[in-house]
């Protein structure tokens, strides 16, 4: 047994199966159960892309420990979903019968920058495609299985088709193949379009040429990016594709559904809400499934804390030199995006790379692919709806945009600063004037603008940019007699605690008196000497804001 053939050692899944007592476990075991229904049909050549964080590892590692004939006899899925008696002849039938090639592209290239240090070469082996090829072929002459047959064969310098046809004639076997992070060389060597173009070939040699797919009774790649294209067809057009743009039917295995997220707060160690892991890791709607990212999601339930776990700096690099690029204005879609808008877009010319990047269309398509942007489908399947899909990455872009240098200079921080100015000046005019812009741009305007909560919405915008560093705000906070709408409360006491309260068709003297009858300032009175109350109103009949603004005495 090997790394490559036959893997027999502990991996990601068996180490998440052997500590589910004590650590956040999702059986997705159910989806062996999909992968099996797949072998030697039309459909066998499977590809999953997904963001990075969304469990493509531990699913790879799940099929190797159930393929495998390494991990025979390891009882590794006893009492998971696969078991199940409705799954049960399926599952017995190729548990841990067939021989798999393991690759983890990571692995490979890690592998190769130690080789390339080496004083001594193997004949041929030049680059990581190079590098690739032998590891493989290397484990296979190395079987007691196999050795024989190659040897027999005489199978020296010859390729890795090659190699696996000669196995598979002779002994009349077939490979499962499973490969980890197959677009490595298009993120990590992306200015390398030699090494790509090689790399392309052998897998179209392994899988598209005359008796490369009677090799395999199972492919399955994972990855960020979707499959390579070149002229608009894919290059490996084989595979059925499953990826953020068109994610197909397996949406529910990659990342926690809805109703896996209410199992994991049901335990008595788990001591964040629902509703907040909701708001924070939610939003990826794919195919009309609710997706949770996984791994935030396991570290807020293990450290008790909501917060940005969206790491990662070679992507946010990656983010920064795509905003940069600015095509058509996208500095300012993005902040719009953060701000709640949508985006319309088109990936059908997406190259599916990190540098044929030629406008607007092919920078959302890439983020989306990378996990900064949701999309939702249209009736054109080209045509998507960009958004951002949560707190975490809401949190992560603002953070990167701020870091710009034209980041002061947009018209969209400089109202926001405007607007919490004008709200410390008392001057409602500019406020009401303020609020009405917010009011007709296209964020607010995909908003039933029908009520209190909308023009909490409005605000809530508005002073978004200009509060980041010395507020923190809190809706329908309990104070005095009631529940305040919305409260700014500053970090430090140089700057004064703001009181919102929203009217619709009524009046704001009436929002500012029922602040005062309810005294909402009174749980803030002792620490706050400087407190400004906000009053809003909207009038359906005019479509006008009011606003009066007053400093408690």
């Amino acid at each position: 047994m090997g790394s490559i053939l036959n893997p027999d050692k502990d991996n990601s899944f068996i180490n998440l199966v052997k500590a589910r007592d004590t650590r956040v476990f999702v059986d997705k075991t159910d989806f062996i159960e999909k992968t099996n229904a797949l072998f030697n049909t039309d459909g066998k050549l499977l590809a999953v892309t997904r963001p990075r964080r969304f469990g493509k590892t531990v699913t790879a590692h799940m099929l190797s420990a159930y393929y495998s004939k390494g991990y025979a006899g390891q009882k590794i899925f006893d009492n998971l979903k696969i078991t199940n008696n409705e799954f049960k002849d399926s599952y017995e039938k190729h548990l841990n019968k067939y021989d798999v090639i393991y690759i983890d592209m990571n692995t490979i290239d890690g592998l190769f920058d130690g080789y390339s240090n080496k004083k001594q070469k193997v004949d041929g082996v030049n680059d990581l495609v190079d590098f690739f090829e032998y590891s493989i072929i290397k484990e296979l002459k190395s079987s007691s299985k196999f050795a024989g047959c190659l040897e027999k064969h005489q199978i020296e310098n010859t390729g890795l088709l090659e190699t696996l046809l000669a196995i598979t004639q002779d002994l009349n076997t077939k490979f499962i193949f499973i490969m980890d992070e197959w677009d490595l060389v298009y993120r990590e060597y992306c200015n390398d379009e030699t090494l790509q173009k090689k790399f392309i070939k052998l897998l179209k040699n392994l899988f598209k040429a005359d008796g490369g797919q009677d090799c395999f009774a199972l492919a399955y790649l994972t990855g960020i990016l979707p499959i390579k294209k070149y002229n608009s067809q894919s290059a490996l057009n084989g595979f059925d594709e499953y990826n953020m743009l068109s994610p197909g039917d397996y949406a529910a295995y990659f990342g926690f559904t809805e109703d896996e997220v209410a199992n994991i707060v049901k335990s008595p160690n788990c001591k964040v809400s629902h509703h907040d892991l909701k708001s924070w890791y939610e939003g990826y709607k794919i195919k009309g499934v609710d997706i949770y990212n996984p791994n935030s999601v396991c570290k807020a339930v293990t450290r008790n804390e909501c917060i940005s776990y969206w790491s990662g700096t070679s992507s946010n690099e990656e983010f920064v030199r795509l905003i940069n690029m600015d095509f058509d204005g996208i500095k300012e879609d993005i902040i719009n995006l953060i701000e709640g808008d949508e985006v319309t877009f088109s990936c059908a010319n997406f190259q599916n790379d990190m540098v044929t990047i030629k406008d607007k269309n092919d920078v959302f398509s890439l983020l989306v692919c990378l996990g900064y942007l949701g999309c939702s489908e249209t009736k054109n399947k080209y045509r998507k709806v960009a958004y951002v899909p949560n707190a975490e990455i809401k949190a992560v872009l603002m953070d990167i945009v701020r870091e710009q240098n034209w980041y002061e200079r947009m018209e969209t921080i400089k109202r926001s600063e405007n607007l919490l100015k004008a709200i410390k000046e008392l001057d409602g005019a500019t406020v009401a004037a303020i609020i009405q812009e917010i009011h007709n741009s296209s964020a607010v305007s995909l908003l039933d603008y029908n009520d209190e909560e909308s023009l909490t919405y409005c605000v809530m915008t508005g002073l978004l940019w200009s509060t980041l560093d010395d507020y923190s705000y809190h809706r329908e906070d309990q104070a005095g007699k009631g529940r305040a709408d919305l409260v700014y409360e500053p970090i430090t006491r140089k700057q004064p605690l703001i009181l919102i309260e929203f009217k619709y068709d009524d009046s704001a003297e009436e929002a500012i008196k029922q602040i005062k009858t309810k005294e909402y300032f009174k749980r803030y009175i002792k620490q706050y000497r400087n407190i400004i109350l906000v009053g809003i109103n909207y009038s359906t009949e005019t479509k006008d804001h009011q606003c009066l603004i007053e400093k408690l005495d």
